[in-house]
């Protein structure tokens, strides 16, 4: 439903988007993932059709975005992070009047308006001015105007950014009940975990490239397959990190210092055992030696940590196959 072919931007020498193949299926929830300046909201702008790419094309449904926009924009419903609200309407008044501007028909609007602020908790506040809401209950009727036409595809760019806990929470029951809806959602974060309980299938890109996708079953078993171990030592816990790096097992080290190294370890139980052993012979002195458990936070520190920028799609579906 929402398609990417080498897609590209760039602002003179700068690439923010590069060679970028994405494939949401139908009626998924795909989460965009990547740290702040990676690449996230360009992509997502290309795909509104608010911005042309250098290069490549980008399609939803049938429709390309560069030589369709009208026809794209029939089918999308688009959230940005930051989006404007009129401080003179009520919340009712706010998604008539969106719902005029999408060309809904006029006796439809009312009948929307109350279904859709039922679905995001607003109705209570349907005569409040806007002005007068809260970030959340902001958030939530961004999200009730980008559906007022009932497009097949939403395209949200951090909904969640800036919510306290309980809206996060909300915001995230909101997007879930979308897929029992049929809709196709494309929905970017800098919070992997966050993304992990709503979503089908992750994305994660770095430097305008994917550097891994997959389903979130596969995302989360490729997780758990590392365990993040916490050394500590009386002293030499330098010395440990660099002896630890060479360790076949040893995928990463995370920190570095004097009387405690914290690593990521491929192993189970009978190499961890063995690895301890190793590192006594080696003359360490071990106080402790524990499992900090892992989290997809630490697959996403490891997986963008040191990636090279050319291949990096090619590496990440080897690496998540």
């Amino acid at each position: 439903m929402i398609r990417t072919e080498n897609l590209c931007k760039k602002y003179g020498k700068f690439e923010a988007v590069h060679d970028l193949n994405l494939d949401v299926r139908p009626g998924t929830v795909f989460g965009f993932v990547g740290e702040n300046g990676a690449g996230k909201t360009t992509t997502l702008s290309i795909l509104a059709t608010l911005m042309l790419p250098t290069s490549g094309r980008a399609y939803i449904g049938s429709a390309e975005v560069t030589s369709e926009p009208a026809t794209v924009r029939r089918l999308i419903g688009y959230m940005p992070d930051v989006f404007g609200v009129y401080d003179d309407l009520t919340v009712r008044e706010y998604l008539g009047f969106y719902g005029t501007a999408y060309g809904v028909a006029s006796h439809l609007i009312e009948q929307r308006t109350k279904e859709l602020l039922h679905m995001v908790n607003l109705e209570e506040r349907a005569d409040a001015y806007v002005h007068a809401l809260s970030r959340g209950m902001q958030q939530r009727l961004g999200l009730a105007r980008c559906l007022m036409h009932d497009p097949p595809v939403l395209i949200l760019d951090e909904p969640a950014s800036g919510l306290d806990p309980r809206s996060r929470i909300e915001m995230r029951e909101i997007i879930k009940s979308l897929r029992g809806r049929g809709k196709t959602v494309l929905i970017s974060s800098h919070i992997l975990p966050e993304l992990a309980d709503m979503c089908d299938e992750i994305g994660i890109i770095k430097r305008g490239a994917l550097v891994a996708c997959a389903s979130v079953e596969v995302v989360t078993a490729r997780a758990s397959g590392q365990r993040q171990m916490c050394l500590e030592v009386l002293h030499d816990g330098k010395q440990l990190a660099k002896w630890a790096a060479h360790h076949a097992l040893v995928t990463d080290v995370l920190v570095i210092e004097e009387q405690k190294v914290e690593l990521l370890f491929a192993g189970g139980d009978e190499e961890q055992a063995e690895f301890v052993r190793d590192l006594l012979q080696a003359g360490y002195a071990l106080k402790s030696f524990h499992e900090v458990g892992g989290s997809l936070e630490d697959l996403f520190l490891h997986l963008t940590r040191e990636e090279d920028h050319a291949g990096k799609q090619t590496a990440a579906s080897k690496q998540m196959a």
